[in-house]
């Protein structure tokens, strides 16, 4: 049985299709930062650090472009404040597109741009969501997750798949 389930479409949220939950280890997959050349594995990157993690479905669409990646922006001193030593979005885009996107946001030394280009870590999460009919390919849920020394200390995807709610940057914070 293949341990990455792809969830349907269907609105709602069931905890069963998730891969990873709190106290899991985060899983060991390589994603790519700036270039396809210069990968990034994520589970060595949260070894012996506190790490936020957020995913969006996609790089310069509107609610990732106006709200997700710019509350993280706006809350980084907030979250470093707060014992965090890094914080990284995830989507499944190439890697130039991600490094493009991260600097038309002003996120360049705050936020970790990283690119999932082949939904392997959506897929190991539990959180990819086939998005073909909008956005061409299966991509991520909206997410977000504390990793501390490479555990899963909190972990949230939004129920609708797509909302903006539980994975933006206030709300996480409120839980440190």
């Amino acid at each position: 049985m293949n341990r990455f389930i792809v969830p349907s479409l269907k609105l709602g949220f069931n905890a069963a299709r998730f891969s990873v939950k709190v106290g899991d280890r985060i899983p060991a997959v390589e994603l790519h930062e700036n270039t396809p050349a210069s990968k990034v594995n994520i589970e060595s990157l949260c070894q012996g650090k506190k790490v936020v993690i957020f995913g969006v479905p996609g790089a310069f669409t509107p609610g990732c472009s106006k709200t997700h990646l710019p509350g993280y922006v706006a809350d980084y001193q907030s979250f470093k404040n707060k014992g965090v030593d890094e914080i990284v979005c995830v989507s499944v885009n190439d890697a130039f597109v991600m490094a493009e996107w991260g600097n038309a946001q002003n996120a360049t030394g705050k936020i970790r741009m990283l690119a999932d280009p082949r939904a392997e870590f959506a897929k190991a999460l539990g959180t990819s969501i086939d998005l073909s009919g909008a956005l061409g390919n299966v991509r991520t849920k909206r997410f977000s997750m504390v990793v501390n020394n490479g555990v899963i200390e909190k972990l949230n995807v939004e129920p609708d798949n797509t909302g903006l709610a539980c994975s933006l940057a206030k709300p996480l914070l409120e839980t440190l």
